[in-house]
């Protein structure tokens, strides 16, 4: 997640953005406000200069769902969830396409080269390279989700979709001529598909609001479909090995060309050029009034507003059927709910973008965020030469590998449903106190030398991660708000993503300094991890604290004026 992974990413009751992006009505001048109704219903996750609402020409407005057909609506998710289970996070498939590239010769001339020149030998520079292929493409995914929703507002979901099916084509074709281009082939084709996932998938978020009374459900469904995609890999390698090696690298990144021509042909047919529009936004036209009757008012002008009354009750009409009976009541009321559960709702709400990013909030999530994705990248990176290790076989190690490629998409699909169900009904202390302490049972059962704690890790480790990314999205949401939230949070996955450069120092002390021990690099990010987590977990505790006493001062302070 981008976004990886987004994401994430969920069941959400409200919209994610820039891994995860939804639209709200927003500002139309300096003096003007959302509602804290439609704050309540969905948020606007990107800066005030980011506005979809705003006058500019550039912008995209959004349409409401009523006024497209219903049949076409369900089409457009279909498609949406088939095309991101085809392209939204494959590169996070790594694990399973990586013995494929070794058996392929992937910068082996290259590796050879520095082996005879007295350089590391060819098996760990191959490790080494093919290592910070992912690298870079993880941190590209994660970079590329901070511009996309400035894109996603000012031009709308097509240009982001048509933009990462060619992101996807050029990645592709790269991919397939690597070993004759006269520069990194790998990597760069590697990177150019990593940019191709989010720009599909995040774009994709503001169809949850063509079925407003089943967006957590199709949030759900296009969340799994990123999940599953990096089984797309799995399932290639089991070809290749089926076929003995026929059916390499090259032919697969050729026939996976088709997947971005596709999504072309989906996004200027079929799927819609703007956004649909949010609940809040709904229920803001149906509350705007009519204007206010003139003084003196002709035959005409009369014909005119009657018209105008008519079609307003015709709108009002199809957008009740669309939200059912008192579903907007209900959904306010759940966020209410969810809001005071939570704890620490609304704390930072009303600071600037840079008083949050400088706060204590935002700099010990960020580090808690930098330290548990670069584990998480890691691992996803190393984990057969690490079990070869830890376990001395190499059989066992391909057996784990095997094992962990199936299990990660599985993973995010099984623990989607509970994740935010979870979120919703626990304080965001509880949420950092499990999301901390599952850390780092990963670290542990990640030095133990036994096969079942191995298998043990990636059963933790799959379910673990669609809820950190999740943990983290909704951390940011409640504290530090609606207006800011494309700033802040992607700022925290931007800074994560370029600190998992690291993972090539990490790669050097693992197969260097510690001679090809991983235990000692896992300790270490075992410890750093735990330590960032209880201090956030302390700190977040503490002012939860202070708040709820402050809210038990004012309560007690209204009800004696009451009296």
């Amino acid at each position: 997640m981008s976004l990886n992974r987004v994401a994430s990413l969920e069941s959400f009751s409200y919209i994610p953005s820039s891994e995860h992006s939804s639209r709200i009505g927003s500002r139309r001048g300096s003096d003007a406000s959302i509602s804290v109704r439609s704050r309540r219903l969905s948020f606007n996750p990107l800066p005030d200069e980011w506005d979809p609402i705003d006058e500019r020409a550039d912008n995209i407005q959004a349409v409401g769902a009523f006024e497209v057909p219903k049949w076409k609506r369900i089409a457009q998710v279909a498609a949406t969830v088939f095309y991101c289970l085809l392209a939204a996070g494959i590169v996070f498939g790594y694990a399973a396409i990586k013995p494929v590239l070794k058996e392929e010769g992937a910068y082996r001339d290259v590796c050879t080269a520095r082996s005879d020149e007295g350089g590391i030998d060819t098996d760990t520079c191959v490790e080494i390279h093919l290592n910070l292929m992912f690298t870079v493409a993880a941190v590209g995914t994660n970079v590329a989700a901070l511009p996309i929703g400035a894109i996603l507002d000012h031009h709308g979901p097509r240009v982001c979709g048509l933009l990462g099916a060619g992101f996807l084509f050029v990645g592709a074709l790269i991919m397939a001529h690597a070993q004759q281009l006269p520069f990194d082939g790998f990597l760069f084709g590697y990177l150019f598909m990593a940019f191709g996932g989010p720009f599909t998938y995040i774009s994709s978020f503001q169809l949850s609001n063509a079925f407003p009374r089943n967006s957590g459900l199709i949030l759900a469904l296009l969340t799994g479909a990123f999940d599953a995609s990096s089984a797309l890999f799995l399932v290639y390698r089991i070809i290749y090995e089926k076929t003995a090696g026929a059916f390499g690298h090259r032919q697969f990144f050729l026939c996976y060309l088709i997947v971005p021509v596709i999504i072309v042909v989906l996004q200027l047919t079929l799927l819609p050029r703007q956004s649909y529009k949010t609940v809040g936004e709904l229920i803001e036209q149906i509350e705007e009034p009519l204007p206010e009757p003139e003084d003196q008012v002709d035959e005409h002008t009369a014909l005119l507003r009657e018209e105008a009354r008519v079609r307003r009750e015709s709108v009002v009409a199809d957008i009740e059927e669309l939200l059912g009976s008192a579903k907007a009541d209900k959904q306010a009321q759940r966020e209410e709910r969810k809001n005071e559960i939570s704890g620490v709702w609304g704390v930072m709400h009303g600071n600037t973008a840079l008083e949050q990013i400088r706060s204590p909030w935002f700099v010990l999530i960020c580090l808690f965020t930098v330290i548990q994705m670069t584990r998480i990248n890691y691992f996803v990176a190393t984990i057969r030469p690490q079990y070869e290790a830890i376990l001395g076989s190499h059989d066992k190690a391909v057996e784990i590998n095997n094992f962990f490629d199936i299990a990660l998409p599985l993973g995010g699909l099984i623990s989607i449903p509970f994740i935010g169900v979870f979120l919703d009904s626990n304080s965001t202390v509880r949420v950092l106190s499990v999301l901390v302490s599952v850390a780092t049972l990963i670290g542990i059962f990640g030095v133990i030398p036994e096969t079942w704690a191995a298998y043990a890790n990636i059963c933790v480790f799959v379910m673990y991660r669609p809820f950190y990314y999740t943990s983290v999205s909704d951390y940011s949401a409640k504290v530090f708000g609606f207006r800011t939230f494309g700033t802040v949070y992607g700022t925290i996955i931007c800074l994560s993503g370029l600190f998992n450069f690291s993972q090539s120092g990490l790669d050097y002390l693992f197969h260097k300094v510690f001679r090809g021990n991983p235990i000692p690099v896992n300790l270490i990010l075992l410890s750093l991890g735990l330590t960032i987590g209880v201090i956030l977990i302390t700190f977040v505790y503490v002012k939860s604290q202070g708040i709820k006493r402050k809210m038990l001062e004012e309560e007690a302070e209204n009800a004696f004026l009451d009296d």
